[in-house]
């Protein structure tokens, strides 16, 4: 079989898939990060913290939603060097910042 003629399988609808758990879950960590800064009196570092969780939860969601649209095509290109550091930078940043929030 060609390279042109490879059937992917089941693999792109799999990484689609594993990429929306993971922006569920990236959402479930801004949200607690939301009720953790009201719940403890939304301080003014409180609210910073919630902005930048909010930040790094949206550029997440741009990685995400672009390689879920990546992975539609045929022989779906692989995710490029910047997307994989993007999507690495939000996540250490969403838990830097529930780190912070805590104390």
């Amino acid at each position: 079989m060609t390279a042109e003629g490879r059937d992917p399988g089941l693999q792109p609808e799999r990484t689609r898939l594993a990429w929306r758990r993971t922006t569920l879950s990236c959402t479930v960590v801004a949200l607690l990060a939301v009720k953790q800064a009201l719940h403890s009196g939304a301080s003014p570092a409180g609210i910073v913290a919630v902005a930048l969780s909010a930040l790094a939860w949206l550029g997440f969601l741009l990685v995400a939603h672009r390689r879920v649209l990546g992975m539609g095509t045929a022989r779906p290109q692989p995710l490029s060097a910047r997307g994989a550091l993007t999507a690495g930078a939000c996540t250490v940043a969403l838990a830097v910042f529930a780190a912070a929030m805590l104390f």
